[in-house]
């Protein structure tokens, strides 16, 4: 009976922390929701008021002519569709290499790809700003597009984590009936891969969208903006007017597309968690 009592007493403590965790996760997205809806008075009324009685949807209408809010979303896009599709075509191919295929220095070369990871990013921004500079990618997004369509360290290592999994008799099966490599792949890995590929790409294309550095050293033109910079725009433009529902407006816009990608897609997300636990 002890032990009964002591494991739903556990349990009961496990359930309340989860839901204070879950609260305060939640609480900041939720006072956005309900700040963009308000006037610019009850923002800062006390007590806070989570529901106003006057909603306001004007700055939904508002935020489209305050900035380029919709040349940030078609650049955001742009770069998060481009990378994302063919970095993963380019990564699976490299992850399908180092886990199947026999080359020479594949593991010294893994290690080495690897090691890249370990490279702190702020290191290798002045050398990279003055490499696009001087061939006049600044301003541009081709800075933003172009190094990370070649491949995604995290994806090649999580894909060949999974593919050393399946049987080496498939490959050589299909090396007999005389398939080539993108024969291989095309029949074989990717259908097999198909939901672990499913799952890295929407994680790509999340921290891609809401990437914020990268964009803000290359790109200063308004029509080259991404979202997220023409998001830091509007707080820097308007917050000093205390015009908040109007930049939490713009900052719901900007964080749909994330949601929908999230609602839509999050049984894959979920399984490339447990993939990851499983084929590690």
């Amino acid at each position: 009976m002890s032990h009964k009592n002591n494991t739903k007493l556990a349990n009961i403590s496990i359930f309340i922390a989860l839901t204070a965790g879950a609260v305060v996760m939640i609480a900041p997205l939720l006072w956005m929701v309900s700040t963009s809806v308000k006037q610019k008075a009850d923002v800062f009324a006390m007590p806070p008021i989570w529901i106003p009685t006057d909603i306001n949807w004007s700055k939904f209408i508002e935020i489209w002519d305050k900035g380029p809010l919709l040349t940030g979303i078609q650049n955001s896009l742009i770069i998060s569709l481009s990378v994302c599709i063919v970095g993963t075509f380019f990564s699976s191919l490299a992850a399908f290499a180092f886990a199947k295929l026999r080359l020479a220095y594949k593991n010294a070369l893994f290690i080495l790809l690897l090691s890249a990871m370990m490279i702190p990013y702020p290191s290798l921004m002045i050398p990279q700003f003055s490499m696009f500079a001087s061939i006049g990618w600044v301003d541009t997004l081709l800075p933003l597009i172009v190094p990370p369509i070649f491949g995604n360290v995290v994806m090649i290592f999580f894909l060949r984590q999974y593919l050393i999994n399946v049987p080496n008799s498939v490959i050589e099966a299909a090396k007999i009936d005389g398939a080539s490599f993108f024969g291989m792949y095309r029949k074989i890995i990717f259908p097999l891969i198909k939901p672990a590929i499913a799952a890295q790409l929407i994680l790509w294309f999340m921290g891609v969208w809401n990437d914020y550095l990268a964009p803000i050293i290359y790109l200063n033109s308004p029509e080259n903006l991404t979202i997220q910079l023409v998001i830091a725009n509007f707080n820097a433009s308007y917050a000093i007017q205390t015009d908040y529902p109007l930049i939490m407006a713009a900052s719901i816009v900007a964080l749909l597309p994330m949601l929908v990608v999230f609602l839509v897609f999050q049984r894959q997300i979920i399984e490339s968690i447990a993939i990851s636990g499983s084929k590690g």
